[in-house]
């Protein structure tokens, strides 16, 4: 039976008023009792000779085993007949192989052998080691024990190893006929934990019989932190452990924690089993067990762990979780959840039912199985307020998703000359606040690699001519825009967009005055959509008409671009004769590029309609294209002839690095990058200058702060109504440009020298849950969990102060971002905030993390979570406290680490009320 933790919930109700379903609490108490009574049969051992136990001496006899000879009848037996009498047992089956520092005797009248001081003695696959061992041939039996040292101390006691067991007692009694053993103040190590037992029967080679004994997964066995004290106990070496009456001790004190018999299971590989949930109360849900099931070990390449919820108002959740391996193949995971959530009681004006879903997909296929093809998935889909309504707290560090996404793709590259590649892709994109969902299903590409038909066979490509390169690619897509309620249902294909584009791209570079870098392109489209509209003007219904039009059409449309560019380097050296200063270079490099476009107007894919006023007099004509509104756009009617400018800037520099035996100096970046591009329309007739739009980064304090900022400079100026007009912003007396728009964000990573802090493995289910990693939105609070253990228990330990504790580990993280809008001159921040979440080591067992933010601009606090972690040795405490808002709660925990014993906890918290 796995041991369960106390129920003290349920012993501590008091009298208060609930509206809970009697019938739903009938099936919750009894789902427990039958948790409880769940257990395991003992086996029962066949009679087996015993060995007597008996005064020890440096030899214990157990008995004369030599078998007088039998008398044989010496009646006339036919020659060729085969002998019916077994041939007698050798005296050794093995050879004895033996060793000692000290003396090895041997006693021929005894027929014993002495071996002192690192006695070493080898039989078949059986192996111990002592100080002190005694071999009786005459009896096949080894004894063996300990040695007192010159300071009284009892030194090199047994260590009994047969194949993968190791048994290290004080003494032990081995019969080399029988495999049979009596062992004395043994430790045995058992998976995760250690039997330490006073005497031990050892009956054959994999069943060991014990007394009182201990059970535990402490490190000092001297004095444990905590032990199941055994009465009884049967023990199958890697399969089990079947005792009496257990309970458990806390530093030797005893605990009411107990089982009449129990059962641990000790199996080397994945084996199924029981997931005990943990149980609590709700305010609106009444009490509950959670995150219960079972789990199934299908076999070394999938698992399958069912679990669920259940209150006792009638609200359930339900999970089927999988995960799969094939070495050398490919390696996934996938989830499936399921909950129906009830709110209050049937009646009550604040009665509501709703269910929840949420589907996970991960799938990653090995490089090296197949070069040449790919498949990958990454699915995060579902009801778009899952995670904020979720009733399972493992979804807490979610909640403040935005966006759920989700893309299978499969690509296959064909090779030859030219390649040839292929790719199918699905996605979904869903808004959690406006429950909008847009899918793809599928988006198929094809390509064909570049041909450079002027190219020579043999050697490098040079001048104009010979890098002509042209490509063929091809995009089709079925595109669905729907909403969460309409989500996989028939009604979501009814708009469904279907439409396939083709292009030809065709290109050359060359050098131009040997420091000019040029490209001139030119690209065919074609794109083919079976779905059109017809727009008219209804004069009896006065409004316009469109109607949507089926069947294959499509358009063509072609441009042409060219680009200059180059690289100017520029340093200034601050070095000095006989002086190395500290910064000894600073280097600018500038990319400046040129570019013209022209786009053609086809106004032969646009009709006209009249649209008549409303005294019947006025009439004007309205241009339209039967393709808008397509997957890929429509085709352009203004002829447009641009020129577009930009400037990439970098600077870095060289200084004298602080290691004296470093022989060159180290560089650093300044500005990783700063950007200005615009552009201007030959073929406008006004507002012929786009904005000038700037962006740049960096990375300071040995790229621990991440500096990215961007702004956008509009050149002309508005009038009174807010609104854009053909005058310079200079002309009209203002500056040269006007700020309409600007963004900083900062990302700072800082910790101590001696931090050491491993990645969480929480962060993994994060990032699959489309979350952050960095902890800025929290962390889950299912401490219960196997991801939340110890992360450290590799770690080598340093040795503290005696007077203080000299080193904290700590790291910080922060977030900063601030947007500055002033299109229409409201100037003003749009948004203003910063988030944090940092963790210090107050101790080399005391653990305390935050995570928060503060919105500038709505001057309030954003998601807030405290948590405390205390290091019992082989126990685990964790505290988490959300103090205020929407998901105010708190959930204490305190387990044992191993995973044998993880349902061995204690979990009380207080569940955020949902009618808030």
């Amino acid at each position: 039976m796995a041991f369960q933790k106390p129920s003290h919930t349920f012993t501590k109700i008091h009298l208060k008023a609930l509206h809970t379903n009697n019938f739903h609490l009938l099936f919750t108490l009894s789902f427990t009792v039958f948790i409880n009574m769940y257990s395991s049969a003992q086996d029962i051992s066949k009679a087996a000779d015993s060995i007597a136990i008996e005064k020890q001496e440096p030899l214990i006899t157990l008995g004369d085993s030599l078998v007088a000879p039998l008398e044989i009848s010496e009646k006339a037996q036919d020659s060729t007949k085969r002998d019916s009498i077994k041939p007698k047992k050798e005296f050794l089956e093995n050879i004895v192989n033996y060793k000692a520092t000290d003396y090895t005797s041997f006693n021929k009248k005894e027929q014993k052998m002495y071996l002192y001081n690192e006695a070493d003695i080898t039989y078949g696959d059986i192996n111990i080691k002592a100080g002190y061992i005694v071999f009786d041939h005459s009896k096949n039996q080894v004894y063996a024990r300990g040695i007192i040292d010159s300071l009284g101390e009892y030194t090199q006691p047994p260590i009994f190893t047969q194949g993968q067991q190791v048994v290290e007692p004080d003494s032990i009694i081995f019969n080399t006929d029988s495999k049979k053993a009596l062992i004395f103040n043994s430790i045995t190590e058992q998976g995760e934990g250690k039997v330490v037992a006073s005497i031990t029967k050892k009956e054959n080679d994999s069943v060991y019989f014990i007394g009182p004994s201990k059970y535990t997964t402490a490190e000092n066995l001297d004095d444990p932190e905590y032990y199941i004290k055994l009465r009884k106990a049967k023990v199958v070496p890697g399969k089990k452990i079947v005792t009496g009456f257990a309970n458990l001790f806390i530093y030797d004190v005893p605990t009411p924690v107990a089982v009449p018999f129990g059962f641990f299971p000790q199996s080397e590989t994945h084996t199924s089993g029981v997931l005990l949930p943990s149980y609590g109360e709700e305010n609106s849900r009444g009490y509950f067990l959670q995150n219960g099931g079972y789990y199934f070990a299908i076999n070394d390449n999938v698992d399958l762990a069912i679990t669920g919820d259940y209150y006792t108002n009638g609200s359930y959740g339900l999970r089927a979780e999988s995960s799969y391996v094939k070495r050398y193949k490919f390696r996934g995971s996938a989830s499936f959840r399921y909950e129906n959530l009830v709110s209050s009681e049937r009646g009550f004006p604040d009665y509501a039912k709703s269910t929840l879903y949420n589907i996970r997909w991960s799938h990653s296929k090995d490089g090296k199985a197949n070069p040449n093809s790919s498949f990958s998935a990454s699915v995060n889909l579902g009801s778009s307020n899952y995670y904020q309504t979720s009733i399972n707290q493992s979804n807490n560090a979610n909640r403040l998703n935005n966006t759920l996404s989700s893309s299978i793709s499969y690509s296959k590259n064909f090779l030859g000359d030219p390649d040839v590649s292929l790719s199918l892709t699905a996605t979904h994109s869903q808004n959690t606040n406006t429950q909008q969902i847009n899918m793809t299903l599928p988006t198929l590409q094809a390509s064909v690699g570049r041909i450079y038909p002027f190219a020579p066979k043999t050697g490098s490509k040079k001048g104009i001519i010979q890098n002509i390169n042209l490509q063929y690619t091809t995009r089709g897509e079925n595109r669905i825009q729907t909403t969460d309620s309409l989500f996989f249902k028939k009604e979501m294909f009814d708009d469904a967009q279907i439409g396939m584009q083709h292009s030809i791209p065709i290109s050359t570079n060359f050098k131009l005055f040997k420091y000019l870098s040029a490209s001139a392109s030119a690209s065919y489209n074609e794109v083919w959509t079976l779905e059109t509209i017809n727009r008219y003007y209804d004069a009896d219904q006065q409004e316009v008409v469109t109607e949507d039009l089926n069947g294959f059409d499509a358009f063509r449309t072609y441009n042409f671009s060219t680009s200059l560019g180059t690289t100017i380097y520029g340093t200034k050296s601050f070095e000095k004769e006989g002086k190395t200063p500290k910064i000894q270079a600073i280097r600018h490099v500038m990319r400046p590029s040129i570019s013209y476009n022209i786009n053609p107007a086809f106004d032969k894919y646009y009709e006209t309609y009249e649209v008549i006023s409303a005294d019947g007099l006025t009439t004007s004509d309205v241009d339209y294209t039967r393709f808008e509104g397509g997957i890929f756009g429509s085709p352009g009617k203004t002829f447009s002839s641009s020129m577009g400018i930009s400037l990439s800037n970098n600077l870095e520099a060289k200084v004298r690095d602080k290691d004296s035996t470093a022989t060159e100096p180290k560089k650093v970046v300044l500005l990783n990058s700063l950007n200005l591009s615009t552009s201007y329309n030959f073929a406008g007739d006004s507002l012929q200058w786009s904005p000038v739009r700037m962006s740049g980064g960096t990375q300071l304090f040995d790229n621990k702060l991440s500096v990215n900022f961007g702004a956008t400079l509009d050149p002309y100026a508005l009038d009174n109504n807010n609104n854009k007009i053909d005058t310079f912003n200079f002309d009209n007396g203002g500056s040269l440009f006007r700020l309409t728009s600007a963004n900083m964000t900062l990302s700072y990573s800082l910790s101590s020298k001696n931090s050491d802090k491993k990645e969480d493995n929480s962060r993994d289910d994060n990032r699959a849950s489309g979350g952050r990693d960095d902890d800025l939105f929290g962390k889950s609070q299912d401490f219960s969990s196997d991801r939340y253990a110890n992360q450290d228990e590799n770690k080598e330990e340093e040795i503290p102060s005696e007077f203080y504790n000299f080193k904290i580990p700590w790291n910080l993280r922060l977030a900063y971002a601030v947007n500055y809008s002033n299109s229409a001159r409201q100037n003003e921040i749009s948004s203003h905030s910063l988030m944090f979440s940092g963790d210090i080591e107050l101790s080399p067992k005391w653990s305390f993390g935050a995570s928060s933010g503060y919105d500038f601009k709505n001057k309030g606090f954003s998601y807030t979570q405290f948590t405390f972690e205390r290091d019992l040795l082989s126990w685990r405490m964790n505290f988490s406290w959300i103090p205020f808002g929407t998901y105010q709660s708190w959930n204490f925990f305190i387990g044992i680490k191993s995973s044998l014993l993880k349902d061995l906890k204690y979990e009380k918290r207080l569940q955020p009320d949902r009618q808030l």
